[in-house]
């Protein structure tokens, strides 16, 4: 059973940090994109962030370069996501995703449940 379970989030001030993991399980991780993506309220999806199967490449939207880091641990199945100077407008929930595909079958995408990320004071 694939599985993409976040946590992490919660309610931090204006200018505080935090980091969100998601594990995964039920699918080869290593073979694997993940990517960060967040929706607030009222709100299209956006994209946050985005790390390469093996963890050798990365790409942020420049609204989010400088404050946030993606990362992974392959042999953990994780993948994480390093918030700092967070601001208001930073509050939505955020959400894992998976892309890739198992040798010989079609490229498929997982998403996990979210976790909600608040800033405000």
């Amino acid at each position: 059973q694939v599985q993409l379970v976040e946590s992490g989030g919660g309610l931090v001030q204006p200018g505080g940090s935090l980091r969100l993991s998601c594990v995964a399980s039920g699918f080869t991780f290593s073979r694997y994109v993940m990517t960060w993506y967040r929706q607030a309220p009222g709100k299209e999806r956006e994209l946050v962030a985005v790390i390469s199967a093996a963890g050798g490449s990365t790409n942020y939207p420049d609204s989010m370069k400088g404050r946030f880091t993606i990362s992974r641990d392959n042999a953990k199945n994780t993948v994480y996501l390093q918030m700092n100077s967070l601001k208001p407008e930073d509050t939505a929930v955020y959400y894992c995703n998976a892309r890739g595909r198992e040798p010989g079958f079609r490229e498929v995408d997982y998403w996990g449940q979210g976790t909600q990320v608040t800033v405000s004071s």
